[in-house]
């Protein structure tokens, strides 16, 4: 029950953090900013894959309703939430696949690598879905690429925040 609770103020905070704050927050037209993929990474790692995917769709699609933007958010947010196995074994190796990980006392590099191939995927469905286009080819990739940076520090930031009050 406590698990539920803590996953429910995250959804509703990050929510609100993206809408009212970050989607008003671009630099040289390249970066946007994005934290809510911070909800899909700190789900607990045996949570079930119904469950799971449930939530990546009602976090993407509350995005799209407050940006009207048709549905990419749900995409990138589907795709994250169904490959995070594979960047769990990729990122933590035998922690994960004998489940005894836990987050915070995995090593930076570990954390960093998870955080980055969730996040770089993330923008990437979202932003092609939303350029849709091979004629922006350029202007597709310095988005993807800036926006990534950006979104990791400010997540790995978020993260140590969390750490440290937690302790």
């Amino acid at each position: 029950m406590k698990t539920y609770f803590i996953n429910s103020i995250r959804f509703v905070l990050l929510i609100l953090v993206q809408v009212l704050i970050l989607n008003h927050f671009e630099v040289f037209g390249y970066v946007s900013p994005y934290i809510y993929p911070l909800l899909i990474i700190l789900l607990p790692f045996n949570i079930n894959s119904i469950q799971k995917l449930f939530l990546a769709f009602a976090l993407g699609i509350c995005l799209d309703f407050f940006e009207d933007s048709g549905g990419i958010h749900a995409a990138a947010t589907l795709v994250i939430a169904y490959l995070r196995p594979l960047f769990l074994r990729n990122a933590f190796g035998l922690s994960y696949d004998y489940q005894t990980l836990k987050f915070y006392n995995a090593p930076f590099k570990s954390r960093f690598v998870y955080v980055s191939l969730m996040v770089l995927i993330h923008h990437t469905v979202l932003f092609s879905l939303e350029l849709f286009s091979v004629n922006h080819l350029l202007y597709l990739f310095e988005k993807i690429i800036y926006s990534s940076i950006f979104s990791i520090l400010l997540i790995m930031i978020t993260l140590n925040l969390i750490r440290k009050n937690s302790k």
